[in-house]
């Protein structure tokens, strides 16, 4: 299915930052693509698009309603059903990056398909995948792993692929979740690919290329958080990757949503992470750490990442502060 622009994101409630991710990764990297934002009272975030409401949104002429939020779980409240059948009545298809389907929905589906618009449920991957086989393929590949999930995968694997198109070099992004997939354009949601066929449908996603290609792999969960640890390593295994970016956020103390579950070392992440990767690429290996450091001000994060940088005897950046250009010096362009 085709996602029409321009795009109204719909914030619901939300009040945590993270969890408008979507809305937010399509604001920040498509901005000409979206018309604006909507929330409703007791949202206490925003994604810094214009605040409009549907009828607006539709007399300006937007053609999709995106569901820009997550909850734990990935389900659709009965609350904002009535949200998506306006929108659906003001003639926008609705797209959805939850666990739980539009399609699935007998209100919204009926609704749907008596006016004509489209439901896509960008979470749910429609091709058929097979079991991965862990053959040297033809390219170049570059996979974010993380201390962490939510700690800026997808926005450093964006920053790079940009980086490296502005320098002339062959370069595709390939999204792994509901919001690098908005973004891109296409991609497929690997946490809802079956654990047997994740590493085979990596390899689906990122097939033989021009030998100078480099097909920039968007990252997943975190090898050391208990509950994404699958996705990851399968994502590892079928990116057959040849350089890897580890990507932490700082003010991060324990795993995201586990207080009880205290945050790898940067080392030992590296340490990790090679050794997974080295299983279908014997030559992997870390080029650089990529550091969110939006919690702190910009000389502190600066400072950070040099520290690190001078410990780690690598190099070390917040791509949206610094740019990526040092995290890729070692890579034979």
């Amino acid at each position: 299915m085709i996602i029409q622009a321009p795009y109204l994101v719909f914030l619901g409630d939300a009040t945590d930052k993270l969890s408008i991710k979507m809305a937010q990764g399509v604001a920040d990297w498509r901005a000409q693509l979206c018309i604006g934002e909507m929330s409703v009272p007791g949202c206490t975030v925003t994604t810094g698009l214009e605040q409009m409401d549907i009828p607006r949104a539709a007399k300006l002429g937007a053609k999709t309603f995106v569901l820009g939020f997550a909850n734990s779980g990935g389900y659709l409240e009965a609350k904002w059903v009535p949200y998506i059948q306006e929108a659906l009545k003001h003639g926008m298809d609705v797209v959805s990056g939850l666990h739980d389907k539009l399609t699935d929905v007998s209100d919204i589906r009926q609704m749907a398909q008596s006016l004509g618009r489209q439901l896509i449920d960008i979470r749910h991957p429609s091709e058929k995948f097979k079991t991965g086989t862990g053959k040297e393929r033809v390219g170049k590949r570059l996979l974010t792993v993380g201390t962490d999930c939510s700690v800026g995968k997808m926005y450093t694997s964006l920053a790079i692929e940009k980086h490296l198109k502005a320098q002339g070099v062959s370069a595709s992004i390939k999204a792994t979740g509901q919001c690098g997939i908005l973004i891109a354009g296409g991609g497929v949601a690997i946490d809802c690919v079956a654990a047997d066929f994740i590493s085979g449908a990596v390899e689906q996603l990122s097939p033989d290329a021009d030998s100078t290609h480099w097909d920039i792999i968007e990252g997943q969960g975190s090898l050391s958080h208990p509950a994404f640890a699958g996705v990851s390593l399968g994502l590892l295994h079928g990116a057959q990757p040849d350089a890897l970016v580890v990507c932490h956020a700082m003010s991060r103390y324990h795993m995201r949503g586990l207080p009880h579950q205290s945050l790898p070392t940067i080392i030992d992440t590296i340490r990790l992470n090679e050794q997974a990767a080295r299983l279908t690429n014997p030559n992997a290996k870390v080029i650089g750490i990529s550091v969110n450091t939006s919690s702190v001000s910009e000389e502190d994060g600066i400072a950070f990442c040099q520290a690190l940088s001078q410990e780690l005897n690598m190099p070390c950046v917040d791509p949206l502060r610094m740019g990526v250009a040092t995290l890729l010096e070692s890579l034979a362009l």
